[in-house]
């Protein structure tokens, strides 16, 4: 075996001792904005992969309890826990949460946001400040909790967008707070360099959510549905497959990547 191999090999190992080193517990995710549309189908998704899950809302908590009762109907184990993610306290009390109640953290997906379209020049800066509060401090705060508590072996996915490339009339704001996004996931991966997390983020093209659907007519759906060489839009459960994928073992050699998960939109 050549020395590349056996290193290679040993840090293999090393992982997946990390993640047996408390296999007599289920592996933690904490899912930000996990009440609905992707963020409700990748807890969802991580709860049939094993894992605990803290569903992380903003505000409807019928909708999160629901959620969770979706897992533990399931034989799964889920809580829904209150959060502002651009308010640090109040993320610092959502790891705690998670701490007390499952043990750890081992995966972050933070799929929490906020959607305002308007061209640039009739740009309301007061909706700016919001969109930027919520996406890019609130990823700056969970980020700062991931980094400091995400055990070995875990992973964190952020979610940017595809339209930051496709660059969208009237997303100027959406857009340019999903481009912050990505930056700050390829810096906090280097920045974890030598604690065996991985920092990854998923950059959905149109999905068929809730917010997404939500006051486009037919023809405007049909043409962003056509867009891929897939030629459909995709769904929470197409996302929600990637994300799975990131936070697996399987998927642990994936670091500081942007995954445009958009059926193959150029």
């Amino acid at each position: 075996m050549s020395s590349l191999e056996a290193a290679s090999s040993q840090e293999t190992a090393a992982s997946r001792t990390a993640l047996s080193d408390h296999a007599d517990q289920p592996r933690v995710a904490i899912v930000t904005g996990g009440s609905r549309g992707i963020g409700r189908e990748t807890v969802s998704r991580l709860a049939a992969d094993g894992f605990a899950v803290v569903v992380g809302y903003a505000g409807n908590r019928d909708l999160a309890e629901a959620a969770v009762k979706e897992v533990t109907a399931a034989g799964g184990r889920a809580i829904a826990v209150q959060a502002d993610v651009a308010d640090e306290q109040q993320v610092a009390a959502l790891f705690d949460t998670t701490e007390s109640e499952f043990g750890g953290v081992d995966v972050v997906v933070h799929a929490a946001g906020r959607l305002y379209l308007s061209p640039v020049a009739d740009l309301d800066l007061a909706e700016l400040d919001a969109v930027h509060r919520t996406n890019i401090r609130g990823s700056f705060v969970i980020a700062q909790q991931s980094a400091r508590k995400i055990r070995s072996g875990g992973a964190m996915v952020t979610f940017s967008t595809s339209i930051v490339g496709l660059a969208f009339p009237g997303y100027g704001a959406y857009s340019a707070s999903k481009g912050a996004i990505e930056a700050l996931t390829m810096i906090l991966a280097r920045e974890l360099r030598g604690r065996d997390v991985t920092v990854n983020a998923v950059a959905p093209g149109p999905t068929a959510t809730d917010l997404f659907l939500d006051g486009k007519d037919e023809e405007t759906i049909a043409r962003l549905a056509a867009q891929p060489p897939l030629e459909r839009l995709g769904t929470p459960a197409d996302i929600a497959e990637v994300v799975a994928f990131l936070t697996s073992p399987a998927g642990h050699w994936l670091n500081g990547q942007v995954i445009r998960a958009n059926g193959g939109i150029i």
